[in-house]
């Protein structure tokens, strides 16, 4: 079976539109609300959604999506109950991409062939391990590679022609160009470091690239479609459930929907 991931990018060239990828952090507020929201975005313009493994040490992060970790930590959350919890999505007849964005520890403890094994078998596409860099990174991707999932690499403006060229070796399904250096966060204005770094990564590899971090807005989608493959939005969601979650009962009908209404005002106007 040919992955997701890679599916849905040759659907969108051939549509000649760019694709949306929103993030969220499994478990926040509640697990079984995540899987509301997986749907949700789905329904609502979701190319790709990248759900977030939380982690208590997440150095890359920026505090909205650290406070979503934090938060999900509260209540009993595990790489196992992730699993199952993309299973029970893919059970509701859900097609759309996943990509567990995780820190490399949690893998480390589940097992590397035994998690590849699962991620597979639960409906995963894609793994994107934040702290992996290309030199320590071939076990896992021949690993991920053997169950047709991607290894996701991440570039930065910061990153060197030469480590670029390692990132793209390394990578599949698609690259993420990390549009500025730092961690994650909403910005009012996105920087131009964004659009030559793609440029650059298009010199190594044929993947589509996604860019992400910083990405807030309808016209900032517009705006990376013109020069990138994907706009990835997350922080900005992620507030979005934090600010609701004060405002309203998070396990009600109408909290996703809210979240959903919210992710398909991001997608660029037609």
């Amino acid at each position: 079976m040919a992955n997701r991931i890679t599916e849905k990018f040759k659907h969108l060239q051939t549509e000649k539109t760019g694709g949306f990828i929103p993030f969220i952090v499994a478990g926040d507020p509640h697990i079984h609300v995540t899987g509301q929201l997986i749907l949700e975005l789905a329904r609502n313009g979701a190319s790709v959604i990248e759900l977030g493994v939380p982690f208590s040490d997440p150095v890359a992060d920026g505090v909205t999506i650290q406070a979503a970790a934090e938060r999900a930590l509260k209540n009993p959350i595990s790489v196992e109950a992730i699993l199952n919890l993309v299973a029970a999505v893919r059970r509701e007849n859900c097609e759309v991409p996943i990509i567990l964005f995780s820190y490399f520890n949690p893998i480390l403890q589940y097992g590397l062939n035994n998690f590849a094994e699962k991620a597979v078998a639960a409906g995963i596409d894609g793994i994107l391990v934040t702290d992996l860099v290309p030199e320590e990174a071939e076990e896992f991707r021949a690993i991920l590679a053997a169950q047709d999932l991607c290894l996701i690499m991440l570039a930065a403006p910061t990153s060197s022609d030469a480590r670029l060229e390692k990132i793209c070796a390394k990578a599949s399904g698609f690259v993420y160009a990390v549009s500025r250096a730092g961690v994650t966060g909403a910005r009012s204005a996105l920087s131009s470091d964004a659009e030559n770094l793609v440029r650059r990564i298009r010199k190594y590899t044929d993947l589509p690239v996604a860019v992400g971090f910083g990405i807030s807005s309808a016209e900032q989608v517009s705006a990376t479609w013109k020069y990138a493959d994907a706009a990835v939005v997350g922080s900005a969601i992620v507030a979005e459930i934090a600010r609701l979650s004060l405002l309203m009962d998070e396990n009600s009908s109408e909290f996703v929907e809210k979240i959903g209404t919210f992710a398909a005002n991001l997608l660029p106007k037609k």
